[in-house]
């Protein structure tokens, strides 16, 4: 009894823990995503200007920003969704699903989709994110549907 009643304690515990607030992260600090998107292996970037934690869902991030592609520029915003983190002594890993809608404006506007995944480790320390490196691997599919591309992004 007393151990059914232990891991309830440490269940409820963990079922109830506040995600920390990681939006910071996803700006990349300002620098751009760099990757490819097609078969032909074209370079994309995306760059994420905002990012803010829904504040009624602590594992979900708002985000604001734009894309390019030789020189068709689109501003879009979406999502991250976090689904597993994985926390080792000195490293933790995070996994989560992404979309990313652009702004409508032709055929060569769409929305990006897929899963992430964000390592990191940590200097106990300085107590501070060191060695960061997140990598989103998805597909853009243009709204009108003739268009449907396979992408990778990654920080630099």
């Amino acid at each position: 009894m007393k151990k059914l009643l232990l891991f309830l304690i440490l269940a409820s515990n963990f079922v109830l823990a506040q995600m920390p607030n990681i939006s910071n992260v996803w700006l990349n600090n300002s620098k751009p995503y760099i990757g490819t998107i097609g078969n032909d292996k074209q370079e994309l970037k995306l760059k994420i200007n905002i990012s803010e934690q829904n504040k009624k869902n602590d594992q979900e991030y708002f985000i604001s920003g734009y894309s390019l592609v030789d020189k068709t520029y689109s501003k879009l915003e979406g999502k991250f969704t976090i689904t597993k983190y994985k926390d080792f002594s000195k490293k933790g890993t995070v996994f989560g699903e992404y979309e990313f809608a652009e702004e409508n404006k032709g055929k060569h506007s769409g929305i990006f989709k897929g899963k992430f995944i964000y390592t990191f480790k940590w200097n106990k320390k300085t107590e501070k994110i060191e060695g960061q490196y997140i990598e989103f691997i998805g597909d853009w599919k243009s709204y009108d549907g003739t268009l449907d591309f396979k992408t990778r992004l990654k920080n630099q």
